[in-house]
């Protein structure tokens, strides 16, 4: 892969609001296809914002009606917000698109960033992003006093934790010691070209999560560096080491094309 460059767009006081950002998205893709720039990565934080993916459902909106921006990613709801890393990489990949290789690679450099602050994840199969693992099932703390045998979110399937309170909350899962994820994937390709990207929760309030099921799982929650941590951790701290794993993980891929298995001709 070619020198990645990367464009720190604004935060804290100079967060992008997310359809600016968007915007310049659409343009950055479009210079990539047309080979005007090198392969680009935009960094940045969002001022607080829901975004859904072409595959949420009705039923993991706001149930309060709050604002929600409909995107052409992957993926199901989301939130983005203060103490939120967000990053953007806009890549050139080879065709056919191998789209599930390039999410694998945004993992590897995120969970290399989280192990050097301390802090262990991994993937879990059938979920992208990056995850912290809660302790197995049967060790974990029973909901409400009772049985986790009785946990209705295994056996309703019309249970929503959007309206049973902090006990289900999202933003608990540690307390509960559940698998939750640290950091969220979602990404376009268009004429061979990326869009959208990552977000790694640093410090956010996570508790803006509660008002959705984030990413449409409802038996797992949602982490963040500094509360896994245990102490402060910013932005500022993450921004350079997150740069430098990027750059080490998509430098340094051996891009392939996706095989295609093609049927032996019939004799």
């Amino acid at each position: 892969m070619s020198e990645l460059r990367f464009v720190r767009m604004g935060f804290g006081e100079d967060a992008v609001e997310y359809r600016t950002a968007w915007d310049e998205q659409r343009r950055v893709h479009a210079a990539r296809f047309a080979d005007e720039i090198p392969d680009t990565c935009l960094l940045l934080e969002h001022p607080p914002v829901y975004t859904a993916g072409r595959r949420t459902a009705e039923s993991e909106r706001p149930l309060d009606g709050t604002p929600v921006v409909d995107v052409d990613r992957g993926g199901k709801i989301t939130w983005h917000g203060p103490g939120q890393l967000v990053g953007y990489p806009i890549l050139k990949l080879p065709r056919p698109v191998d789209v599930v290789a390039h999410v694998r690679r945004l993992e590897e450099a995120l969970i290399r960033t989280a192990a050097e602050f301390g802090l262990e994840t991994t993937r879990i199969e059938g979920r992208s992003g990056v995850w912290v693992l809660g302790d197995p099932v049967e060790q974990r703390p029973a909901l409400g006093g009772l049985n986790l045998d009785f946990d209705p979110r295994l056996t309703d399937e019309e249970f929503d934790p959007r309206l049973n309170g902090p006990e289900y909350a999202p933003s608990n899962a540690g307390q509960r010691r559940e698998d939750r994820k640290l950091a969220a994937i979602g990404i376009r390709v268009a004429k061979g070209v990326t869009m959208h990207g990552f977000a790694l929760n640093v410090n956010p309030d996570n508790t803006w999560f509660d008002k959705i099921i984030p990413c449409g799982i409802r038996d797992a929650g949602v982490a963040s560096l500094a509360s896994e941590l245990g102490r402060d951790i910013t932005i500022e701290d993450v921004l350079p080491v997150l740069e430098r794993h990027l750059r080490e993980v998509l430098e340094n891929a051996d891009l392939k094309p996706r095989e295609i298995e093609r049927e032996a001709a019939s004799a």
